[in-house]
């Protein structure tokens, strides 16, 4: 199963030099680009642990890839996402953000039912990987 989060996930994964484009088109709209990683893709999970701080005050596409390397070193086999914050007045919020690194197997997820009371269903997805300790997930 392959995780589909945020922008371009409908196509197949982008190479250094297409991420290196979109990061180029995002800096040249003033936005603030920074990167974040998980071993949890759950969709409701929101709470990715940041790669140091938001370059701010970045102006070349390549240090963004430098700090990605830097990071894919690190957290190669977890997810690692690229977002860009506009803070335009009126705007101020994410512009984009889609995946750049994802591990080599990715486990998806399960379906869990449950009954309530009569005859009421809910549903809910778990994430194969939430089965293992935190760190030892991939």
């Amino acid at each position: 199963m392959r995780v589909t989060q945020g922008c371009f996930s409908f196509l197949p994964d982008l190479t250094d030099d297409q991420i290196l484009v979109q990061v180029q088109y995002c800096l040249d709209n003033g936005w603030a680009v920074n990167l974040e990683y998980t071993d949890d893709p759950h969709p409701r999970n929101t709470y990715w642990e940041m790669w140091g701080l938001p370059m701010f005050d970045l102006k070349d596409a390549k240090g963004v890839l430098m700090e990605l390397g830097k990071c894919r070193q690190l957290h190669g086999e977890q997810y690692i996402r690229l977002s860009a914050f506009d803070a335009t007045h009126t705007w101020e919020s994410l512009r984009i953000s889609f995946i750049v690194n994802r591990p080599k197997e990715e486990e998806g997820f399960r379906l869990e039912r449950s009954e309530g009371r009569g005859r009421q269903q809910r549903y809910s997805t778990r994430a194969y990987s939430l089965d293992r300790p935190e760190g030892k997930r991939y």
